[in-house]
């Protein structure tokens, strides 16, 4: 569970700081990707994205293995 845990979180933060990079390749601002403004304050969720994502890391690791 520990493990899990630790590995989710470490893919956030990768994934969060790498967020302004990805977005010039159009990762972010894919039709399914919801971004609004709240009080001021931009939230995001990448939905389509996160998919994208996880797929593209599925197939690499099923080459790699």
């Amino acid at each position: 569970m520990f493990r899990w845990f630790l590995t989710i979180f470490l893919v956030v933060v990768v994934f969060s700081s790498a967020l302004p990079w990805l977005e010039k390749l159009g990762i972010g601002r894919l039709p399914g990707d919801l971004r609004f403004r709240l009080f001021g304050r931009q939230f995001v969720f990448p939905f389509a994205s996160t998919i994208l994502v996880c797929l593209f890391v599925l197939l690499v690791a099923r080459v790699l293995k």
